[in-house]
């Protein structure tokens, strides 16, 4: 009896639903393990990263300061220092590889901008062309991200048969259609650098669309209903609402498009092989042939880390300008979005109130 009353006064002094912490270095154990688990469930990932990007990254730049040729391959770590002699060669002007390289700087340049302007405008124009309702928007949806899906060494290959200059069929349906002779060479010359551009259009625009259709999602249609109410046709709605609610999207989006075409190194090799015409000569080709080619890694290295410095700083002044550019944007205008229509709600609210 003494037991069974003891046991009921320590209940009724518990509060009830408070579980009780065992004691002990089991309890210890426990209240631990939630603290140190996230790290326990990021450390595969993060092991995986060092190995495959970090340490080949500071590997690349220490070989780039090495005088590392077909002589040193096998003991590459005892290869001689070269100290800067790499990038200054890289630099020269006035000598092969320098001059080689500034001419692969432009075209790759001209490349990313014309890929990632025709990218985004054909990925902007499909997102707002998708995004009324209308049958079959689902399967078209779907069959416009084809491109993107597929697997980027079968969509090249499929591509450089179509571009072959006797059996391709770009030639044959420009016959037909009495456009050109049909013997155009696509893959040599200037028109190396149009083929080129087109494939990576075909490639990147998808992404553009599937990334610009779940921006406009976000958009709510009161404010396209309150810009018909005021006025407001396709054009202007699309100028002063879409554009301007979209920054954030295609801040991100436009970045990323220009760091992948510059570093597009599978559509020009699958495209050219290693005989890869002046006019289509990017960075990533030109670096791979430095470095397989001529066998000079150093010079290869060095390459690299330029590309690397150069993709760092354009980055940094973009995410700047259009940072500041985003602050500093204020509605202006009778077609200013959001802004104006509150004044305008909150005026005719408090002249109905005097009323």
């Amino acid at each position: 009896m003494a037991t069974t009353s003891s046991t009921r006064a320590r209940t009724r002094q518990e509060p009830v639903g408070v579980e009780r912490r065992p004691s002990g270095r089991g309890g210890r154990r426990r209240s631990l393990q939630p603290r140190y688990l996230p790290f326990l469930l990021l450390a595969p990932a993060v092991l995986f990263e060092l190995l495959v990007h970090v340490i080949p990254m500071l590997a690349g730049v220490w070989m780039s300061f090495l005088k590392l040729t077909q002589f040193y391959l096998r003991r590459w770590t005892q290869a001689p220092s070269a100290g800067f002699g790499n990038y200054q060669v890289a630099f020269d002007l006035n000598g092969e590889v320098g001059r080689a390289l500034m001419r692969s700087f432009g075209v790759t340049i001209a490349y990313s901008l014309a890929s990632v302007a025709l990218a985004w405008g054909l990925g902007m124009f499909g997102a707002v062309l998708l995004q009324g309702s209308f049958r079959g928007r689902g399967w078209l949806r779907t069959l416009l991200l084809v491109p993107y899906a597929m697997p980027v060494y079968a969509g090249v290959i499929v591509w450089k048969f179509m571009l072959d200059r006797d059996n391709g069929m770009v030639n044959t349906l420009l016959a037909q259609l009495h456009l050109t002779n049909g013997q155009t060479f696509w893959l040599l010359g200037g028109n190396a650098f149009v083929s080129t551009v087109v494939v990576s259009v075909w490639r990147l625009w998808p992404f553009a669309l599937l990334t610009l259709m779940a921006g406009l999602q976000s958009i709510p249609n009161d404010v396209y209903e309150a810009a018909s109410v005021d006025g407001a046709n396709r054009w202007q709605q699309f100028r002063h609402f879409t554009l301007p609610m979209l920054h954030p999207v295609n801040q991100v989006l436009v970045l990323v498009l220009f760091l992948w075409t510059f570093n597009h190194f599978n559509v020009p090799y699958i495209l050219f092989s290693q005989a890869v015409p002046p006019s289509a000569d990017l960075l990533s080709i030109h670096i791979y042939n430095s470095s397989f080619i001529t066998w000079n890694f150093g010079v290869g290295s060095a390459m690299s880390v330029l590309l690397l410095l150069f993709l760092l700083v354009v980055t940094a002044i973009y995410l700047l300008v259009t940072s500041r550019g985003s602050r500093e944007r204020r509605p202006r205008g009778p077609l200013a979005p959001t802004a104006t229509y509150r004044q305008d709600e909150e005026s005719r609210d408090a002249e109905a109130a005097r009323a």
